[in-house]
């Protein structure tokens, strides 16, 4: 057969431990000897044994050598009905010794999970952002808001805006509201 034919493999002992339904698409080795794993559920980060869900990465770009990330995660707050309020945590830089197919499979897959994003001023002079991501596994979308750096969510109408501008995006692309 062809070398060029030939399909990667990643090293057993590099391998994530993956859900029964998660397959693996695309690997790459980093610095460190370690590697990152992309597979149809998310992108698996070297060395920290856990993944990031398609939904949980807010921004990815690629230099040519270096993948950077910003995931956000969940707020620990009261939950409003129908969609979680998010924070971006601190970027994070991979660099790809042998990038194979990762960023493109990386933007590919973001890009696909979201559904909806819209960015809208609220009173205070701040703005939020309206997202609806697809998550692997999942019927259905998951609504998310992520507010401007210094947008204060106690402001007077804040909270009412937001709750009104979720429910606009969901009717704006048909998704009736939750209970």
């Amino acid at each position: 057969m062809f070398g060029f034919l030939k399909k990667r493999r990643l090293p057993a002992d590099r391998r994530p431990a993956l859900a029964p339904d998660e397959r693996i698409l695309s690997w790459a080795s980093t610095t460190g000897d370690n590697v990152v794993v992309v597979t149809n559920l998310g992108l698996w980060l070297p060395g920290a044994g856990e993944r990031l869900g398609w939904h949980e990465i807010h921004k990815a770009t690629w230099s040519g050598r270096q993948l950077s990330l910003v995931a956000a995660r969940e707020l620990p707050a009261e939950a409003p009905s129908g969609y979680a309020v998010m924070e971006d945590l601190p970027p994070l830089a991979l660099t790809l010794l042998d990038p194979d197919r990762v960023p493109e499979q990386v933007r590919t897959r973001v890009n696909k999970s979201i559904a909806h994003t819209s960015h809208h001023p609220l009173p205070g002079g701040f703005g939020v952002r309206v997202v609806a991501r697809r998550v692997s596994g999942v019927d259905g979308l998951r609504w998310t808001v992520r507010y401007d750096e210094g947008a204060d969510p106690a402001f007077p109408g804040v909270a009412e805006e937001t709750a009104a501008l979720v429910e606009w995006a969901r009717q704006s692309i048909g998704t009736p509201a939750t209970a």
